[in-house]
């Protein structure tokens, strides 16, 4: 009897280390670690040097997926602002706005979502075309109530820097690539910004396409929406 007792005790105890460390696992796969470099041009392409510091991230395809395109991304960040890298497959670019701050959701489009501070509900929202049309806003979230606001004096070391290009290969559209840089004086006041080294802020990214109808991709799932901001990952600052 006591030694199927103490078999018994030495597997409950494994079975509590075992899921102990799954969960850390789990833990840790929400986290995304985020490198430091020097600030460099963008051309769209994402063909920096700099970039070749970091891995891409794949986006999952979401809800309402209708096409099975690949989307990846990458970050790093500098002294003075954070930058991202998108890469999307993609056979026709839905694109016909014009203007800046236009609904450039309701078209073809590569999202990020930059939560600083987790004792507010206040967090940034970016948005870029395949035509290179910007969305930059600010957006307080009540309980599911958000609307996003422009920002203002949006001009010199506030504004941001970005770039597209659409791949084609014989004459046929294969992907498009987005960079842009989000400066940290875009981000004022805001609190944790600029990030410190192994500084902490929740993120997500995503992709809209509308080839056969809404299809939308996520770097950590969502429940509701693009702003379940409480279900976001976190990225680190390295």
């Amino acid at each position: 009897m006591l030694k199927i007792t103490s078999r018994i005790f030495t597997t409950t105890l494994l079975s509590i280390f075992l899921s102990i460390n799954v969960f850390s696992q789990s833990a840790s796969g929400d986290e995304l670690k985020v490198f430091k470099t020097e600030d460099f041009e963008l051309n769209g392409k994402g063909d920096a040097k700099q970039w070749s510091v970091t891995e891409f991230n794949e986006l999952r395809e979401g809800r309402h997926d209708k096409v099975a395109y690949k989307t990846h991304f990458k970050i790093l960040y500098s002294n003075t602002g954070i930058y991202c890298f998108y890469k999307s497959e993609d056979n026709f670019i839905t694109a016909t706005m014009k203007e800046d701050f236009d609904d450039i959701y309701k078209e073809d489009v590569v999202e990020a979502f930059f939560w600083t501070d987790e004792t507010s509900n206040i967090y940034f929202e970016y948005e870029v075309s395949p035509t290179n049309l910007e969305l930059p806003i600010l957006v307080p979230n009540y309980k599911g109530q958000f609307l996003g606001w422009r920002p203002w004096h949006y001009e010199g070391a506030r504004k941001t820097r970005h770039a597209t290009h659409i791949e084609k290969k014989d004459g046929k559209v294969v992907s498009w690539t987005a960079e842009f840089f989000i400066p940290y004086k875009l981000l004022e006041p805001l609190r944790n910004v600029p990030p410190t080294k192994g500084m902490k802020w929740r993120a997500n990214f995503y992709r809209i396409d509308y080839d056969k109808g809404q299809s939308s991709w996520t770097w950590k799932p969502i429940i509701k929406n693009f702003h379940d901001y409480e279900r976001f990952g976190t990225i680190i600052f390295d």
